[in-house]
């Protein structure tokens, strides 16, 4: 689904008149449990994850070799917490040793739009940043 300015503004506008009813405390309230999804979902190891499982079921040790930098415990937790979350399903096969396979859940299937769109929207304006940040740093200093 494409998002133009004006459809984006308006979604903007809505969600600034929802904040504006409600009392602090219970802003905040109705927000902790969209950051604690959101620290999940957003975390660079995550969206490489459920980049790399978008493409299909894959072993722990083919996860670990594609994914530079992480290492095996960082990818074991990050498994087990997206596995918690219901994203990611874990299946063990019965053989010596034993085949242990993860694979994005239909929940998990259903973050992979978003994700790919902002890594998309992320390539796509790295320039744009860029340029931005070596303006800023050029009027802090």
């Amino acid at each position: 689904m494409k998002v133009t300015t004006s459809s984006a503004a308006a979604k903007s506008r809505a969600l600034e008149a929802q904040l504006k009813a409600r009392d602090a405390a219970g802003l905040q309230e109705s927000c902790k449990p969209v950051a604690d999804i959101l620290v999940r979902v957003g975390d660079k190891w995550s969206v490489l994850i459920v980049m790399m499982l978008g493409h299909g079921p894959k072993r722990f040790n083919e996860i670990r070799r594609v994914i530079q930098g992480i290492s095996q415990r960082m990818l074991t937790l990050t498994l087990r917490s997206l596995e918690r979350d219901g994203l990611v399903t874990r299946t063990v096969f019965p053989t010596i040793p034993p085949r242990v396979d993860y694979e994005l859940t239909a929940l998990g299937l259903s973050l992979l739009l978003p994700i790919s769109e902002l890594g998309e929207w992320a390539y796509a304006n790295r320039a744009k940043i860029e340029v931005a940040r070596a303006k800023f740093d050029r009027k802090a200093s």
